[in-house]
């Protein structure tokens, strides 16, 4: 990447960028908290009506797929860094993926490695502003690909939840046999 003027307005737009990147994670995260919460209530509500023989079903249905609302909006805000470190993850070279920025990527590399890496990007301007422009680019796609996909399959499964126990209900109350009677 070659930067013909690097400017302070360059700056200040990769840094606007990369705060608004920012603003959609942690809005992502508050999305799949509100998420969890809002199931596990209906959960609560809902376990109560498994005795009941009329909302027996419907209230299994319900408890089904907040179930799957909650595993799809846990897996939406779980970090996606390796748990154990393995030797042969830190022999591994680094890649055109690797972003200097990120823990995730640099917490494989001791700190001379990592300062060498730094020293390289901080003393040429291109390389800070390439940087710069992947670290944006990793926090977008990983956004796109991972949290907001799996927080829209999350509202998708609970709305589709609730059709879904409705739907149960009416078939299980006999409401559908003796309106067609």
């Amino acid at each position: 990447m070659k930067i013909k003027v690097p400017s302070v307005h360059l700056d200040h737009m990769l840094k606007q960028t990369r705060n608004h990147h920012a603003q959609l994670s942690q809005m992502a995260d508050v999305k799949a908290n509100m998420l969890l919460t809002i199931a596990s209530v209906v959960i609560t509500i809902s376990v109560p009506h498994l005795v009941d023989p009329n909302l027996r079903w419907a209230a299994l249905v319900l408890i089904l797929f907040c179930l799957a609302t909650i595993v799809l909006s846990t897996y939406a805000v779980m970090p996606k860094i390796p748990v154990i470190y393995s030797p042969q993850l830190k022999k591994r070279p680094i890649s055109d993926t690797f972003n200097v920025h990120f823990f995730g990527d640099f917490a494989r590399l001791s700190y001379s490695e990592y300062a060498d890496l730094m020293e390289d990007v901080l003393n040429d301007p291109d390389k800070t502003y390439e940087s710069m422009v992947k670290e944006i680019y990793t926090l977008g796609v990983f956004l796109a690909k991972k949290k907001y996909r799996f927080i829209r399959l999350s509202y998708l499964v609970f709305i589709l939840g609730f059709f879904a126990s409705v739907i149960t209900m009416v078939l299980t109350s006999g409401l559908v046999i003796s309106f067609l009677h």
